[in-house]
């Protein structure tokens, strides 16, 4: 039985708060960590400490301000650990209506107008459709079709910051941090979900640098990796594609690995032999799995 059945909103979320403050140290983070919590539901407009301060604090808005931006930029708490303990709490509600049946990989932007924060650099950016100054991180979510949950979240860095020392120092960046491409993260992020026993899933994954399809049975994952110009580095067996949203057939179609002899492929694309009617090469996935339509209702 859910514990927190019965309770008032404001006490399920103090509850809540309240396990979250166990992995974040120090006994004098816990008031911060809630009002930082309560700041990011309460505020309206930009989620930037200063009108947080204002919201949880209106008498002593200064004095909150340098708590809560202490508290953001200068606490020695692990975000690791942090989505860890989110995950625990969290899955038990998201896999109620159903179990987890995907993972998917996103690398998310955000738009930024100066040069100084972080990992801001003249790149793509997905929110704006255009190569601009942004930041983006590489996360990967778990789902089913009740929602979807973040358990992994990481800044990319550009080359343009690893290799400049001056930069890395002004912004305080660990000397451990080294330049890793977005499906590098992307990668390391699948296999600590793997190392943690998260529920097995399809990992989905848009076009970075480089097409990956998965697929998880208990802890063993078949996956087919390439380059869109070129053929999967690992050959699949036999796979079911999942169906596009404009196609037309009344049942699953079947395609040969690329590697399959008697399998062509057109222009990057694979035919299947069913139909003869090419498809994107990552839309094979090994047979026991099916992607279905309908996309996720929440977003935790």
């Amino acid at each position: 039985m859910d514990r927190t059945s019965g309770m008032s909103v404001a006490d399920r979320f103090a509850t809540y708060v309240g396990e979250l403050t166990k992995v974040v140290g120090h006994v004098d983070r816990a008031g911060p960590l809630r009002d930082y919590c309560s700041g990011l539901l309460a505020t309206e407009g930009r989620h930037s400490v200063e009108p947080m301060a204002a919201v949880t604090a209106p008498s002593r808005v200064s004095a909150q301000h340098q708590k809560l931006l202490h508290f953001v930029a200068n606490s020695e708490w692990s975000d690791e650990h942090m989505l860890a303990k989110v995950r625990d709490l969290v899955t038990p509600s998201l896999t109620r209506y159903g179990p987890i049946e995907v993972w998917i990989i996103d690398d998310t932007s955000f738009p930024k107008k100066g040069r100084h924060s972080v990992g801001v650099h003249h790149q793509y950016c997905g929110q704006l459709g255009k190569q601009a100054n942004c930041q983006v991180v590489v996360t990967l979510s778990i789902a089913n079709h009740h929602g979807s949950l973040p358990i992994a979240y990481q800044l990319y860095l550009p080359r343009a910051w690893t290799d400049d020392r001056s930069r890395r120092a002004k912004t305080h960046v660990p000397r451990s941090i080294r330049f890793k491409t977005k499906p590098q993260i992307a990668l390391e992020q699948i296999r600590a979900a793997v190392a943690a026993k998260v529920a097995p899933g399809i990992v989905l994954m848009e076009a970075m640098e480089r097409t990956a399809v998965c697929a998880g049975r208990s802890q063993a994952w078949d996956c087919a990796t390439w380059q869109p110009s070129s053929r999967p580095s690992k050959c699949a067996r036999w796979a079911k594609v999942i169906r596009s949203r404009s196609a037309s057939a009344s049942k699953p179609w079947r395609a040969a690995c690329p590697r399959t002899p008697g399998a062509p492929s057109r222009g990057g694309r694979v035919a299947t032999r069913s139909c003869g009617r090419a498809l994107p090469r990552y839309a094979c996935v090994p047979p026991r799995y099916e992607v279905k339509r309908d996309l996720p209702k929440r977003h935790y």
